[in-house]
């Protein structure tokens, strides 16, 4: 973690879900990269700036790539463990372009972003990791209400217009066939995600008092 990403690096492998501008869907992945930009930042640049910061920092192909006009280095981490499940989730937090999903009209889309990635070690079944994407979504918008956090219109927010996930799995120790928010998988997700979500929600408030 520093002022330009948050880079996350796996020995081996990890089969990925996102929502990620490159290497989104499911596939396959080596590392996740989640890269500050400035808040007028052009998509159209997406792809040749995270392929300049994977090759600056080393990581092979195939690799997720992420985009936040965020701090990267005030990202919070929290680690959770149960039912043999690990979870570790990464998250930056800017809330500076909140919206209400389905009440906030289609229009440009300023890069403020809440990415969230999320590193497993168990082995979930594909099914599993999409369900805990799901998962991870609740604890977001829970956490947004929770805090009061409202949109220019005056209702309270759902996220930003430009959220991120990215869930990896390792493929190793327990297997899960559920994510959803109560099952051995979901419920350690769901744990990690808030501690890592409350703390960087409650810090970007704090700090535009």
């Amino acid at each position: 973690m520093d002022h330009d990403a948050v880079v996350l690096r796996a020995r081996d492998a990890l089969t990925v879900v996102s929502s990620a501008i490159v290497g989104g869907g499911l596939g396959r992945a080596r590392g996740i990269i989640n890269i500050h930009v400035g808040g007028g930042f052009q998509c159209e640049q997406a792809e040749a700036t995270i392929q300049a910061m994977a090759r600056g920092r080393g990581i092979p192909s195939p690799y997720v790539g992420l985009l936040t006009a965020a701090r990267t280095e005030a990202a919070e981490i929290r680690e959770e463990e149960d039912h043999g499940v690990t979870a570790l989730a990464v998250v930056t937090v800017g809330l500076s372009n909140p919206i209400t999903a389905g009440l906030t009209p289609f229009g440009p889309a300023p890069i403020s972003t809440i990415n969230t990635i999320v590193i497993i070690d168990a082995m979930p079944e594909p099914a599993a990791l999409i369900n805990a994407i799901t998962t991870i979504d609740e604890v977001k918008t829970s956490v947004l209400l929770a805090a009061g956090v409202k949109g220019p219109d005056g209702r309270l927010a759902t996220g930003t217009s430009t959220d991120a996930i990215a869930i990896g799995a390792t493929g190793r120790g327990r297997r899960c066939r559920f994510g959803g928010p109560v099952s051995e998988l979901g419920s350690v997700v769901a744990r990690a995600t808030r501690g890592a979500l409350e703390a960087g929600v409650a810090r970007w408030m704090k700090e535009r008092r």
